[in-house]
């Protein structure tokens, strides 16, 4: 009888064809089979989740990964290993803000040093786009490594990130579309975005309108029109863009776009004022937005995918909630685990083309989530983030990234992931 490195069984294993009764069988990190829950499979390591559902990992696309002077090693253990916790099991690292910012190629070895090793998911990198940025300096990053690359319209996130003019963003996109690469952008469009009049979550709604998304988008689209360059937009909170990206994908422009779950759950009218944990750009809008930017999350040909948004130290530190938190809303508007899986794993790992991620089919890694989705539990009022206090349904109870189990007990850095160059995506 073949013998198995790891064997999962749940009544509620979520595949591309469904949410069926299944046993998972692992060798070397791959998923070998797939059989029915009561088939006898020898394995080193068993688990049983039973009613517990069984997901692919979460791709969590446009992270940040380092808080202003925290050391970067130190940065990737701690957040993979509080993204593990969560059910990301591959992180892809947005290239600001961080010391070095990902710009050019000796940042992405600096990069590459610190996460490897040191990480509790697998990590893949985007190259950051800048007004210097030359042809040469994109060839490099992408021979280096990158899945794909990043650039704002407004405020990057660091000062080595800055806004990308209209001239630089056509340019850029006809080279990116030669190298097939993917674009994900920030679109608040800088000259829609005044300075905030005073301090607090109010004024930065005030100075960071609709209008100011709705015009980036439309030069994104205008730019992926021109070029056929992939562009992702990252995040998309503006729910009166929903038309224009609609009409974008009707006629075949290669755009895509993630929202994250603080938009979808939380309202700027329930907002405390001057709680840091709320800030993010954009920043949260009405609750009528939200209602139809959730329309647009369940409508398939406008919203593809969610991804957290974590800034830590400079905006949401949100990592570890994107399951649950999702989950919470998504059961009150009749979704399935299913759609869960889709919008966190299956869809973001195809958007940067990392084919064996995503989902739980034979050949494809075993990244995997354990989710009790009937779970209820509240977030520690201690917790940095905009969750703090609340009660969400849904519960993590296990991870395996590449067929390893990472438990509570691991401590310190884990060497569970690897940095995922595109050769061994």
């Amino acid at each position: 009888m073949r013998h198995f490195d790891l064997v999962v069984r749940s009544q509620r294993v979520v595949t591309p064809d469904g949410i069926v009764p299944a046993a998972v069988g692992v060798t070397a990190g791959v998923i070998a089979a797939i059989t029915g829950y009561d088939a006898p499979l020898e394995a080193f390591h068993a688990t049983d989740l039973g009613a517990a559902a069984l997901l692919p990992g979460g791709v969590d696309l446009d992270v940040g990964v380092q808080s202003p002077g925290q050391d970067l090693a130190d940065a990737y253990a701690a957040t993979t290993a509080a993204a593990a916790a969560g059910g990301t099991t591959t992180m892809v690292v947005t290239p600001a803000p961080a010391r070095p910012a990902l710009t050019e190629a000796a940042a992405l070895r600096r990069h590459l040093r610190a996460a490897r090793g040191n990480s509790s998911t697998h990590v893949a990198f985007l190259g950051g786009i800048t007004g210097r940025s030359t042809p040469a300096d994109l060839a490099e990053l992408r021979g280096a490594g990158v899945v794909g690359f990043h650039c704002s319209l407004s405020d990057g996130g660091a000062p080595d990130m800055g806004a990308v003019h209209e001239a630089q963003l056509r340019k850029t996109m006809g080279e990116l579309a030669a190298m097939d690469a993917t674009l994900v952008v920030h679109p608040e469009d800088a000259a829609e975005i005044a300075v905030p009049v005073r301090g607090g979550n109010g004024a930065l709604l005030s100075s960071r309108p609709p209008r100011a998304e709705r015009r980036g988008l439309e030069r994104v689209i205008s730019a992926a029109r021109v070029t056929g360059t992939r562009a992702h937009i990252s995040p998309f909170t503006a729910a009166e863009c929903a038309a224009v990206l609609a009409a974008a994908r009707s006629i075949g422009i290669p755009v895509s776009a993630q929202t994250c779950p603080h938009y979808l759950c939380m309202p700027a009218e329930r907002v405390p004022d001057h709680s840091p944990a709320f800030q993010c750009r954009p920043p949260l809008r009405s609750n009528a937005n939200r209602l139809a930017l959730w329309s647009a999350l369940l409508d398939d040909s406008i919203v593809d995918c969610v991804g957290s948004g974590h800034r830590p130290g400079t905006g949401v530190s949100v990592v570890s909630w994107t399951l649950p938190a999702m989950w919470t809303a998504a059961t009150r508007r009749g979704c399935d685990l299913t759609a869960l899986a889709r919008w966190t794993a299956e869809r973001p790992a195809d958007i940067v083309g990392l084919g064996a991620k995503g989902r739980i089919a034979v050949g494809r890694d075993a990244d995997l989530v354990g989710f009790d989705p009937d779970a209820k539990h509240q977030v520690a009022d201690t917790d940095p983030g905009p969750y703090a206090g609340l009660r969400l349904t849904g519960r993590v109870t296990a991870t395996w990234v590449a067929g390893r189990r990472i438990t509570a007990a691991d401590a310190g850095p884990t060497v569970h992931g690897t940095p995922l160059l595109p050769a061994t995506s």
